[in-house]
């Protein structure tokens, strides 16, 4: 057989060629790699889907700076409201699953609202990767100046002779809800009024436009500590450590009567487990840290991390069937 003879510089040619196929092949293979081990290298968004001032904004703030000096990156807090903050989740959802976009929420955009409304705008247990918990807080049922009832019990009596009014931050949410049960369990004449967002709803109730108040109790703290609000109730299962003095439901009257919110950060599904474990690891850092438990819990929060993103994961499915099956039997529908 004849041998083929090349041109020197046509053989030089080739061979400069051969090699960068062979380098940009080997890049291809590990420029995912590369990526995930040098994540993060640019700022990262910290969606909220309420306005400011609700629970979620208020713990967003509080970790965002801690976040940002453990990742080495700017954390950036975003307050994206609207339906009761499903269409911020529905943004995180549809975002690029590259660990830059990231959502804080708590139970009522994820598997409150969606059970509310007549399609649900995304699937929680397949449209997002949990990282991981802040803490958890319960609602606070508080009345205004306009309602001059000394307890619970009281305002359960007086809403089986009149009507009472109760503001929320929204349709949908976990205060919608637990205005909705406890109409169910009093058997009073209660009514929802909602708003956007928390701070109209507590100015009105401070104003007398509305009887009484329920929501998170990171929104309504600062009111019901220097006595703008009354606070008859908390609805979690004991007594909570910032507002001993204030007993629950369940001690007045409604036995079982129950209601915590949790705040958790998410990614988009898909996002490589690499950098979620790496997000679940800070966030654990952040939370263990003394300065910020101690934000937390005077902003009302149990300060709670959730041992794994695996873990957290298997608590949102629990959480999407039990606020799905509580949404069902109470007839509450999202306007």
């Amino acid at each position: 057989m004849n041998e083929i003879r090349l041109h020197p510089c046509l053989r030089r040619t080739l061979l400069a060629t051969g090699l960068a196929v062979a380098g940009l092949a080997a890049g291809a293979l590990w420029a995912p790699a590369l990526a995930q081990t040098t994540y993060p290298n640019k700022p990262i968004k910290l969606l909220v889907g309420f306005p400011p001032g609700g629970s979620n904004d208020i713990v967003a703030r509080i970790i965002a700076p801690s976040l940002s000096s453990i990742l080495g990156q700017q954390v950036l807090v975003e307050n994206k409201p609207g339906a009761s903050g499903t269409m911020g989740a529905s943004q995180v959802a549809k975002s690029p699953a590259d660990g830059y976009t990231l959502m804080l929420s708590s139970a009522s955009p994820l598997v409150i609202a969606p059970h509310l409304l007549g399609k649900m705008p995304f699937n929680v247990n397949q449209d997002f990767a949990a990282v991981g918990t802040v803490g958890q807080t319960p609602e606070a049922i508080a009345v205004g100046p306009s309602l001059p009832v000394k307890n619970f019990r009281e305002l359960l009596e007086l809403s089986k002779k009149q009507e009472i009014t109760i503001s929320s931050s929204g349709n949908g949410g976990l205060p919608h809800l637990t205005i909705e049960l406890l109409k169910q369990a009093s058997k009073g004449r209660i009514t929802h009024v909602p708003y956007k967002g928390a701070g109209p709803a507590v100015s009105d109730t401070l104003a007398g436009h509305v009887n009484a108040v329920t929501m998170d109790l990171p929104a309504l703290i600062a009111f019901i500590r220097d006595g703008r609000l009354k606070a008859l109730a908390v609805t979690s299962d004991t007594r909570v450590d910032f507002l001993p003095e204030v007993p629950t439901a369940q001690e007045q009257g409604l036995p079982s009567f129950s209601a915590v919110n949790w705040l958790g950060i998410f990614a988009p599904a898909g996002t490589p487990p690499s950098v979620v474990d790496k997000l679940h690891a800070a966030l654990a850092q952040v939370v263990a840290d003394g300065h910020v438990r101690e934000m937390l819990q005077r902003a009302a929060v149990v300060p709670q991390t959730s041992p794994s993103p695996q873990a957290f994961q298997a608590f949102i499915a629990k959480e999407n069937e039990r606020w799905g099956r509580i949404a069902r039997e109470s007839g509450a529908k999202m306007d």
